[in-house]
Order: structure tokens, then sequence, then C-alpha cells
């Protein structure tokens, strides 16, 4: 067991190795005109009949000892802390009125108890490069109904354990951080949108989502961390993770799977969900993923989300066969850290939606909050897709530095830390010919949900 003053120098010398190490595989892709290297090719694993399972190279990132990797991975989870025993049943009070029946109803009767407070953050539609704004887009709903196009939406909804005790927003309204009138916020932002499948993340509420998006017709998945920090905060609702819905009307679940995402064959902290979904207007069968991985800055940690990426990509092998497939998350890092490369190196199959309607430019900003520190501003949230299957049609454009104000978020006019990812796709036909190596790969059907 490692002493304080040891895990402190053993840190140090893991960042500054790490650092060396991540600086060599970024000279290697320079080298490569600026283009991923081995490191990131698919391999064929014929002795764990693993197909197109991402495998390191010839570039190894540096590895840390057993025992800093087995800290690192629960680093954040206040581990050093006791336990605090959750207040479950905060969210018992809530009970949706049974004349409330539309989704314009259910709009009007969340926004009952924050009538207070100003209006949400305008936000303006961005369309496909090369068409106009659909009509659809000026109301902020969703695509009208076909046999082709569905919204996701991608959102990190700040646990509200974590944003009361640990975050530390210096600029945000006390008010704003009240669950009792937060929580209609959060589902407001949700409903306006509309979206057939919605992924969120630091879910720390989701009896409170699962109940109130049941009478529109959403069915959902959570999976909690191993070790959430909440549980270790006070007032907690217990444990945060992901969460995964989807709306029965366009979809039916044919099968779910989850993950404890592991980094060098150690699991971590961080989770993800998967879903095979059944599109009920044309039959055909899509996967979905979110997920959350670790948080912080360095290189050491830079490295150990790239872990988490190349994890998740292998999950993915295994499970989402040919299908279309949107991948979501939070996943802390800019598009200049190792993982987004990993994501989206041609091999993965896999592009950025956002970047992809912003003429192949991230977002400036996903998150924007103030801390002692000062603003912290990153792009660190995306959906990814398969373009060789689905096309972004448009997506809503997070909120711009002048309607956030100088206390940034979360606000009175936005619940979150971060902002919503919204994306409308529409299936490419369906041509089986482009993909007679695989056809999508039988799975029971889920009967449990």
């Amino acid at each position: 067991m490692l002493s304080l003053q040891e895990l402190r120098e053993s840190l140090k010398t893991a960042e500054y190795l790490a650092s060396l190490s991540l600086t060599s595989r970024q000279d290697r892709q320079e080298g490569c005109g600026g283009k991923p290297g081995k490191e990131f090719e698919r391999h064929e694993e014929e002795d764990e009949g693993k197909k197109g399972t991402r495998k390191p190279s010839d570039a190894v990132p540096y590895v840390p000892p057993k025992q800093l990797l087995l800290y690192l991975v629960r680093m954040g989870s206040f581990t050093s802390k006791p336990k605090l025993e959750s207040e479950a049943g905060q969210d018992e009070s809530v009970k949706v009125p049974e004349d409330v029946v539309t989704r314009q109803d259910l709009l009007a009767w969340l926004r009952t108890p924050i009538a207070h407070l100003p209006a949400p953050l305008p936000r303006a539609y961005r369309p496909r490069p090369g068409t106009v704004t659909p009509a659809h887009a000026v109301t902020g709903d969703r695509p009208p109904s076909s046999a082709e196009s569905f919204r996701v939406m991608q959102w990190n909804i700040l646990a509200q354990a974590l944003g009361t005790h640990a975050d530390n927003f210096v600029k945000c309204p006390s008010e704003a951080l009240e669950w009792n009138t937060r929580r209609f916020r959060i589902l407001e932002e949700i409903i306006s949108y509309n979206p057939h499948i919605i992924c969120l993340q630091e879910v720390d509420h989701y009896d409170l989502l699962e109940r109130v998006l049941a009478t529109q017709g959403y069915k959902g998945v959570f999976m909690p961390k191993p070790e959430s920090p909440c549980l270790y905060l006070p007032n907690n609702n217990g444990p945060d993770g992901c969460a995964l819905f989807w709306d029965t009307a366009r979809f039916s679940l044919v099968a779910k799977e989850t993950r404890v995402v592991e980094v060098w064959h150690v699991q971590s902290n961080q989770v993800a969900i998967l879903l095979i979904l059944e599109d009920e207007t044309t039959g055909r069968e899509i996967a979905v993923l979110t997920t959350h991985l670790k948080a912080r800055q360095g290189a050491l940690l830079s490295t150990l989300r790239d872990e988490q990426g190349k994890d998740l990509l292998g999950f993915m092998d295994l499970h989402c066969g040919n299908r279309p497939t949107i991948v979501s998350g939070d996943f802390n890092a800019e598009p200049t850290e190792p993982v987004y490369s990993t994501m989206t190196h041609e091999s993965t199959g896999l592009k950025s939606a956002y970047a992809f309607l912003n003429e192949e430019k991230e977002p400036a900003y996903s998150t924007w909050k103030v801390r002692e520190e000062g603003d912290i501003c990153h792009n660190i949230d995306y959906i990814f897709y398969t373009p060789n299957s689905l096309t972004p049609e448009g997506g809503i454009d997070v909120p711009t530095e002048k309607s956030l104000g100088p206390g940034r978020a979360p606000s009175l006019a936005y619940p979150s830390d971060h902002f919503s990812l919204i994306c409308d796709f529409s299936l490419k036909p369906n041509n089986r010919s482009n993909f007679s190596d695989m056809v999508d790969k039988p799975v029971e059907r889920d009967s449990d949900i």
C-alpha cells in the first residue's frame, strides 16, 4: 500500500513519463501527415474470435504501475472519505397529473413551477451543409415523422449532488441549483426538443426521469458508476451514472448490453450502455452507445481516456455488427486529445456529427462554467455516427457566449454546466451489397424492459 507521499511522487513520475509518451506519439502522427500512426490500426485476433478489434502496435503508451493504476481509475470518487447515507425518494412528491397527456400538456405542467425563472436560452438550428433550415426547426421540434429521420439528444445533465457540493460554480446563483426547480428545467430541456433517443450522463435522479418520460412513451436503461462520487456527498439521492431512453412509438428494444469500461484490463469507474433498437417504421436495427469517460487534465489522464476509448471500440465490435451506429457521451477530451483521434480514425467507421454540420470543425465549446480559477471552457461532448449508413440532417447549436452571460452555466436559464447536443439523422438506403462481408449479428430480443 502506497503512502500519501509515495503516491504523490509516483503520480508526478507517471505524469512525466506519460507526457513523454504522448509527445512521442504526436510526433509520430505528424510524421505521417497528421494522421494517426500504427497504434490505431485494426487487427484480426483469431485467437479471441474478435473481428476488427483495436490493438496498439508500435507506439505503445505509457502504462502506470498496477497500484497507481488502481488509484487512478477511481480517482475523483472521494475514496478517502466515508460514504454517506443516501436520501432516496427526493422526487416521490412529483407526480404527473392524469390529465397531462400530450407533449404540450407536459411542457405546460413542467413550466408552472419555474414560471418565475428566465426563459430558456435561445439556440439556433444548423442544417446540413448545402441545405436550408427546415420549417420544423423554427419551433425546435423534431423532424416530421418519416421512415428515414430520427432525433438524438446527448447531454450531461449535471448530477445534483456534484453540482451542489463538489463543482464549486462561483458565479452560479444558489437558486439555480435548487433541486425543487432545477429538475423541472432539466425535463423541460428534454421534452422541448422531443428526441427519439436520449443519452444522458451524471444521472442521479433516474427514477424521476423514468417516471415523467414514461408519460410520453419513453422507456429507459440506467447503469450507475461502480463507485459514484455522489455517494460521498451530503443529501445525495444515490449513485450517478448513464441513462439511455428511447421513444417506443418509433423504436423497440432488441438487446441491451452494459459495461464497466476497462483500462489495461482493469475496471474503471466509468460505464457504458449499448442498445440495439429496431426502427418500427423500417424494420431496420440501429446500435446506440452512451458513456462518460474519466475527467481531469494531464497527459496521464489523457492516456487513460484513450485506453477507455479503445475498450469501448472493442465492446462495440462485439455487439454492433454492421448496424447504423450512434456513439454519444461526455468524453472529457478536447478534439486534440488521443481519444478523439481513436474514436474517429478511419478504421472505426465513425465521424463526429457536429463537426460534419460545422464544416468539419467542432463547436468552440460544449461546456462553459466559472470556478475559482476562472472560466472553464471546453469542447468535450460528442455524437459520433457511422457515415456509411447515417446522415446528420441538422442539429441545435450550443448557446452563444452573449446569451450565456458572464455567469456562464449552470444558471437560472440553464440547468447544467454542459449543453445538450441535438442532432437529426436520416438512414441511408440499406444497400446490403456494400456490406457483403458481414450482416447484422443475430441477437435475442430483450424481454426484461
